[in-house]
């Protein structure tokens, strides 16, 4: 520090003939920055690690500040050395540097200050003064500057993305990413570009008397689309605070009053304001890693990681239509929702029904929220089919990637085909090696049947009562959700129906070992006074369509035991309850500690992408061969077996499972506080992210369906999606994408707890 302090002093006196009386480390990022303290003045010494480019763009920086410091003293000035020059070479302990001197400006940081309106009023007029003077001014060297800081660059990042450690963090970052190249790098070359300052941060910008009195730190500066620099102001001056949208709209709305922004660069505002967040979360790991002393590179992180978080709670829309209409241009208004229901019902059976009672228009959604035409974000808390989260960057990529260079049917040789399998193939016992790829769960759940008739040679299936597996014939067939349904079609001879075992308001209810027994005893005697054995048994771990129904302990055990005893199968469908869903297990089987011989799998494997599969034993598969071929032309197709695997990698890297297991178990810890609150919630069940409230009449098990729809449609007006299931429809089903939070959760029982309130 005494040599360092030596050669601060000896090169400021030869070259400023300044005597330092105090000499003060400020922070910086890259490069070190000095408080100089004379007898008369301060001054800012700056010293940056030398490269020939460097000295390029500080000397291009000095020019700029010049032409903005002569007749405004409110900017930077560059001080000359005693020879006339702005920029000296130097060498300090052996390493070479490039030291310049700026004025001293006075004022307190805008970072350091409790903030005001006035204050970003202010900020947002000087921005705009100073850009309205740059875009008079040429300069070649800051225009041929290429910076990762700059937002038209902001490809450049994505080298610092896996320098985030957490994988949920980067998914965020990376969904960014891709936005952007959709929405605006391609209306980047119709944007007006000016030199611009680029930084403008809470600790660049200085306060007097509760103004904005000037603006420090040209490091950044580039030439760049003009709507950059606004973003990026609107970015820090509100990133740490609860409404970050209504403080951003102070500072764009005083720019605009002075240099008018066009409609063009309204519609990339969304972006650009995720793209600085992005940059400056990616730069500050990168730094953390190869600087961790250096605290200052990453102080936004808390705050810029917070105001993502919220950010993608906005629908792009809603935020668009908000500027617009903050600079008096007219909200976007699309076509009322009657007549796309129109046209879809000119061109579709309405026996495909829509959801709700005011059907909702869907424009784009991301991990779990969902915004529809008019800007308004949803809360999805029911569709389990996007089981990562919807619009996951990773399986964006990787099926884009897989798109660029092959998809074609599964009699030609493709390595992600073996590949997946193989993955998918390890979350499951050892017994269970052998997969068959279709395309839904649907025709899953039809060849699990052909299978379990093939190998027994018997032709007779046994289902639990409400159960659901698929729509085809077959899947049909063996749904009593479906063929017992007003309009069903009955159920056919070779299917045999038992009883649901409902230890809420079945026959049993008591869950101790007891009730499975039981209803397991009564299953096992329907089989036996049975006209012929069985070929297969087939019922889900969890009675999705039944409301969400567990099966009582022990249950599947005695009826697995039973079916293999008399010559049977038994079949797993996983299709709703699979890949981590419950928390506690990868499958819903390994809850009940019993192995299936034949697992269907469909909707979330592809995170909503169409395929299924039928995972079997060596043996089963052996027999099938004896068949007729079976082939499914595009079942395990390579675009499907790259999202496959991608949302298996996504469950993995993401630690999923584990999230459904602990945000699952506080959700229900909620509901459960929320039952004893209301006597209208009989039941409370489920596992992990997979969750049935039983909606009944006060005190009694009898259903409530009336209530229960209304529930769901009073969500809905608050943008929450739920859906409502059971025999009797009365049941809340809620099974949202596996990146659900606390918070989430908290949301949507808050709300049921309010209209349960009202409607008292």
């Amino acid at each position: 520090m005494i040599i360092f302090r030596y050669c601060m002093n000896k090169i400021i006196k030869e070259n400023f003939n300044l005597e330092i009386i105090k000499l003060k480390k400020l922070d910086g990022y890259e490069n070190e920055n000095y408080l100089i303290t004379t007898k008369n003045k301060k001054y800012i010494f700056k010293k940056y690690p030398y490269s020939p480019e460097l000295a390029t763009v500080i000397k291009g920086e000095n020019e700029v500040l010049l032409f903005l410091s002569k007749n405004n003293k409110r900017f930077p000035n560059p001080i000359k050395t005693v020879d006339g020059k702005y920029v000296k070479i130097y060498k300090i302990n052996g390493e070479k540097f490039i030291c310049r001197m700026l004025s001293f400006l006075e004022g307190e940081m805008l970072g350091s200050i409790k903030n005001t309106k006035e204050m970003f009023e202010s900020l947002g007029l000087f921005l705009a003064k100073m850009d309205q003077n740059l875009q008079s001014y040429n300069n070649n060297i800051i225009k041929s500057r290429i910076w990762h800081w700059d937002l038209q660059y902001f490809h450049l990042n994505k080298k610092f993305i896996d320098y985030i450690p957490n994988a949920r963090d980067r998914s965020l970052v990376k969904y960014f990413f891709y936005q952007f190249e959709e929405n605006v790098s391609l209306l980047i070359p119709s944007l007006r570009k000016s030199i611009i300052h680029s930084d403008a941060n809470e600790w660049n910008v200085l306060i007097k008397n509760g103004k904005v009195s000037s603006i420090i730190d040209f490091g950044d500066l580039v030439y760049s689309p003009l709507i950059n620099e606004i973003a990026i102001a609107m970015t820090y001056a509100s990133y740490d605070k609860e409404n970050p949208l209504d403080w951003a709209l102070i500072i764009l709305k005083s720019y605009n009053s002075e240099l008018p922004i066009l409609e063009i660069e309204i519609k990339t505002l969304y972006y650009l304001i995720a793209a600085r967040l992005c940059v400056s979360l990616c730069n500050a790991a990168y730094s953390k890693k190869i600087n961790p002393e250096n605290n200052y590179a990453f102080s936004s992180e808390k705050p810029g990681w917070k105001m993502l978080y919220k950010w993608i709670v906005l629908s792009p829309r809603f935020v668009e239509n908000t500027f617009r209409k903050a600079l008096g241009f007219s909200a976007i208004i699309n076509n009322s929702i009657k007549n796309i229901i129109d046209r879809r019902n000119q061109v579709m059976s309405p026996v495909i029904s829509l959801s709700y009672d005011n059907p909702i228009w869907f424009e784009r959604a991301a991990f779990q929220y969902m915004y529809d035409i008019d800007g308004n974000t949803f809360l999805d808390a029911y569709n389990n089919i996007p089981i990562v989260g919807h619009s996951h960057p990773k399986i964006f990529n990787d099926a884009k990637k897989q798109m660029s260079k092959l998809n074609t049917n599964t009699r030609y040789i493709y390595d992600i085909l073996p590949k997946y399998a193989e993955k998918i193939l390890s979350k499951f016992p050892d017994s269970l090696n052998k997969i068959y790829f279709l395309n839904s769960g649907s025709e899953a759940s039809d060849l699990a049947i052909r299978l379990a008739f093939s190998h027994t040679k018997l032709n007779r299936i046994m289902v639990i009562e409400n159960g659901y597996h698929g729509h085809t014939q077959t899947g049909t067939d063996i749904s009593d959700y479906k063929f017992n349904a007003e309009n069903g079609q009955g159920k056919k001879d070779y299917i045999l129906k038992v009883p649901m075992p409902n230890v809420y308001n079945g026959k049993y209810t008591k869950n101790d070992g007891s009730a499975g027994k039981m209803y397991a005893n009564d299953a096992i005697k329907e089989m036996k006074n049975s006209e012929s054995s069985i070929a297969g048994f087939i019922c889900e771990p969890i009675i999705g369509c039944a409301g969400q129904v567990c099966l009582p302990k022990g249950y599947l055990k005695a009826v697995y035991s039973a079916v293999r005893a008399q010559g049977g199968v038994c079949i797993s469908d996983e299709v709703q309850t699979g890949f981590g869903r419950l928390g506690e297990a990868f499958w819903g089987f390994q809850i009940h500690d019993v192995i299936p011989d034949i697992v269907v799998i469909g909707k979330p494997m592809a995170n909503g992408h169409p395929i299924g599969a039928v995972i079997t034993t060596n043996k089963i598969a052996e027999s099938f061969n004896n068949g007729v071929e079976f082939f499914s032309s595009f079942g395990g197709n390579p675009i499907s077996c790259a999202i496959g695997l991608s949302v298996l990698e996504i469950i993995e890297e993401e630690d999923l499972q584990k999230n459904a297991k602990i945000v699952g178990d506080y959700y229900i810890s909620l509901l459960t506080s929320l039952q004893n609150k209301h006597k209208c919630i009989g039941d409370v069940r489920g596992k992990g992210l997979f969750i049935g409230i039983e909606i009944v009449k006060d005190n009694t098990t009898y259903p409530n369906k009336t209530l229960a729809n209304k529930i769901k449609n009073e969500l809905r007006k608050t943008n929450i999606l739920v859906g409502t299931d059971g025999p009797n429809g009365n049941v809340l089903k809620t099974k949202p994408p596996l990146c659900f939070n606390k918070e989430n959760a908290k949301m949507v029982v808050t709300k049921i707890d309010q209209i349960l309130i009202n409607n008292k």
